[in-house]
């Protein structure tokens, strides 16, 4: 069956409607919504049962020693990293290129960039062991006059990452303003004294406009390149050090698009589970899921492309060491992860490229999220087999992570869903004055023959009582 010009939104919606039905998202989500957010208050008690069992015994109880010093913790946090890509990068890029198919879904993607990467923040400090001491993850200057290193991506990850969090979350917050206006209007009680505050006095003038679209504009022109240099300082982390299976030219472009990916996999599960739960079918609608599935597949190809110059250039080079790493990770005890990685963000995302599967929400809801578990897979994969098979062998050994890893890193993603729940839940998921703009373009051109043929027929009677046309007057 063949789904030909499906429209990716109705043009024929009424702008109050659209006003009623994102403001009613906001007091009435299905039954499912707070079993989300039971089920994330659960995962998050594992973690904090767990953070607090490792401060009062120690990091021993993680397992971390020499050579897995980084384990679960530092996969995990460049996961989250990675993660935040897609939404703020994607909507900027779509925004300058005028891709008004992102609009009813911009914001849920770019409210999840910003909630990644308060989540990945814990990691770091997790990993320090000393929670006391979490200042030590920015840079500094010391108390004995030690100066942090410049030359050290470990500091530039603390200012990117920092950077790239308050751009994004400030660029969330300035494209939400006319949406704050419209809640503040429509609204009592405490949502209206906050929506008063936020919207910072927004009258919707002539003179607001102008200045809205210029300043989100250079928003989303600083932050494109921001956000591709932030994964790149990240993977040179890895790819500045001589460790084998990490000292790789191709890595930065290799953690962007494995950041890509991940990330618009997740856009697809949130795109689900917020359709369904806040009954938003009209808007977030299966052509717009269409286009994003095409965009993961398309991005899943791109990433599989560089794990195959990655391999190969491992496999033709001179290193041995590095070679080694590599057939580890085929034949070794990493090789189930490193398979399954390779089965979950190689083969399934084959699943995107048929038409019947990309329009089935269930079908998709479990592909984004094996997607997802691909690529956590990957993360793991980088830091695990270099640190059990490097250059010293008496250091070789495979280190199966321990329950307080797991706990920690479990509870993460409860953290991000109970933060990202909360949000929609107080502000607009859907961007309201932009699908109006995108209702307003889409009915002029599905109008446009009509309004043709109704000029055309006045200007004849113009010509035949002899009264000049519009254009000639």
């Amino acid at each position: 069956m063949k789904y030909v010009n499906e429209k990716d939104i109705n043009e024929e919606i009424k702008w109050a409607q659209i006003n009623t039905d994102i403001l009613q998202s906001l007091q009435n989500p299905r039954k499912a919504y707070w079993i989300a957010i039971a089920v994330c208050l659960a995962m998050l008690s594992c973690a904090v049962v767990a953070e607090v069992y490792q401060y009062q015994t120690g990091l021993g109880v993680a397992d971390l020693n020499r050579p897995h010093m980084w384990g679960l913790y530092i996969a995990t946090f460049i996961f989250w990293i990675g993660m935040s890509h897609s939404g703020t990068l994607l909507s900027a890029i779509l925004h300058i290129i005028h891709a008004d198919w992102r609009k009813p879904i911009y914001r849920f993607a770019e409210a999840m960039t910003t909630f990644s990467l308060m989540t990945a923040g814990f990691f770091p400090m997790i990993h320090l062991g000393r929670m006391w001491n979490l200042y030590w993850v920015i840079p500094y200057v010391s108390d004995r006059g030690i100066w942090p290193n410049f030359r050290s991506p470990l500091v530039w990850d603390a200012f990117a990452i920092t950077t790239y969090l308050t751009s994004s979350a400030l660029f969330l917050f300035i494209g939400m303003i006319p949406d704050l206006a419209i809640c503040r209007d429509n609204v009592t009680g405490w949502r209206r004294k906050l929506y008063t505050v936020l919207s910072l006095g927004w009258q919707g003038t002539d003179r607001q406009w102008r200045h809205f679209r210029k300043t989100y504009m250079l928003m989303a022109c600083f932050l494109i390149p921001l956000a591709v240099s932030v994964h790149s300082i990240v993977s040179s982390d890895f790819a500045m050090s001589i460790m084998p299976g990490w000292h790789v030219t191709s890595f930065p472009p290799y953690f962007v698009a494995g950041a890509l990916y991940s990330g618009c996999a997740a856009i697809i599960t949130l795109f689900i589970l917020l359709r369904y739960f806040f009954r938003l079918e009209e808007y977030m609608t299966v052509a717009l899921m269409e286009k994003t599935c095409k965009l993961t597949f398309a991005i899943a190809m791109v990433w599989t492309y560089l794990n195959l110059v990655e391999f190969g250039a491992t496999w033709y080079g001179h290193d041995p060491v590095a070679k080694e790493v590599l057939i580890s990770k085929f034949v070794g005890p990493f090789a189930p992860y490193f398979w399954a990685m390779m089965f979950f963000g190689s083969v399934l995302p084959f699943a995107l490229a048929f038409e019947k599967l990309r329009r089935h929400m269930a079908t998709m809801m479990v592909v984004s999220i094996l997607l997802n578990v691909g690529m956590w897979l990957e993360r793991w994969m980088i830091v695990g087999p270099t640190l059990s098979h490097a250059y010293a062998p008496e250091a070789w050994n495979f280190m199966w992570p321990s329950i307080v890893q797991w706990a920690i890193v479990f509870g993460s993603f409860g953290w991000f869903g109970l933060l990202f729940l909360i949000f929609v839940k107080v502000f607009p998921c859907v961007s309201m004055y932009e699908v109006k703009e995108m209702v307003f373009h889409r009915r002029r051109e599905a109008h446009a023959e009509v309004a043709e043929k109704f000029h055309r027929r006045a200007a004849d009677v113009q010509q035949a009582t002899g009264r000049p046309s519009a254009e000639g007057a």
